[in-house]
């Protein structure tokens, strides 16, 4: 039987847990995710788990922050003045916000404290700081 190898194209369904088991993403009731290794859009932790699985084998693999999103950068912390928010917007703690820049990508953002003069964004991935626990089942080598 084959088994993963660097640079497949591969079909796995997962479950994705922090350690104190909150699910935080899962496959479950959709297809599969179809992903070609060695390109950089997963994780390193999730493609070094994928490698030498077989077809229809099921496995947990543990994820240290740092072959997942890192550790919290505290230079991703910024002050905003409230006057520079949106008309209207009443800012609060865990909400996401989109800032454009000016070449048009988007950036995802979380308020992280709310005062009465400014607020403090973070831009630091959600599951910065966080290991993480998959639940992989490989369903096709391609």
């Amino acid at each position: 039987m084959s088994k993963v190898k660097a640079n497949d194209t591969v079909k796995v369904h997962y479950t994705g847990k922090l350690s104190n088991g909150q699910v935080f993403d899962s496959s479950e009731g959709r297809d599969p995710l179809e992903i070609t290794l060695g390109q950089g859009a997963l994780i390193p932790g999730f493609e070094k788990g994928l490698i030498d699985m077989e077809v229809n084998e099921n496995k947990t693999i543990n994820i240290p922050k740092e072959e997942a999103y890192g550790e919290v950068q505290e230079e991703l912390f910024q002050r905003v003045n409230k006057e520079e928010l949106p008309e209207g917007m009443t800012p609060e703690v865990g909400m996401g916000l989109v800032a454009k820049s000016p070449d048009g990508t988007e950036q995802q953002l979380r308020v992280a404290e709310v005062n009465e003069a400014d607020i403090v964004i973070d831009a630091n991935h959600p599951l910065a700081g966080h290991d993480l626990i998959f639940d992989l089942q490989l369903v096709e080598i391609k």
